[in-house]
């Protein structure tokens, strides 16, 4: 039996848009994965905890759906969209990443 793999299909990429008094500002917006490679997107981030995901299921296959998962197993642990805290039975409370991606 394969292992459950966390797969995240929505999550923040980094993005940049005109400030008033001239030049850029990055800002983060939420996309599905897909769109975030459409659109050449490099820089991704959970969306709910803000911390590190790594990039899977891109190599192009037709049934291939491309996704994100956490890149740190604590963030994971405590972020509301990671497998490990849906599997938790301990009562824990969701909270941001401690490495949050900026």
């Amino acid at each position: 039996m394969a292992a459950e793999r966390e797969k995240m299909y929505e999550c923040e990429v980094k993005r940049r848009r005109v400030k008033e008094g001239g030049g850029y500002e990055p800002f983060w917006k939420v996309k599905s994965v897909a769109t975030a490679l459409t659109d050449s997107d490099t820089e991704f981030r959970c969306k709910d905890c803000f911390g590190a995901v790594k990039l899977l299921g891109r190599n192009g296959k037709v049934t291939t759906v491309p996704y994100v998962e956490h890149k740190l197993t604590a963030d994971s642990e405590f972020c509301v969209s990671g497998l490990l805290f849906k599997k938790a039975t301990d009562g824990r409370a969701a909270k941001p990443s401690e490495h949050p991606v900026e």
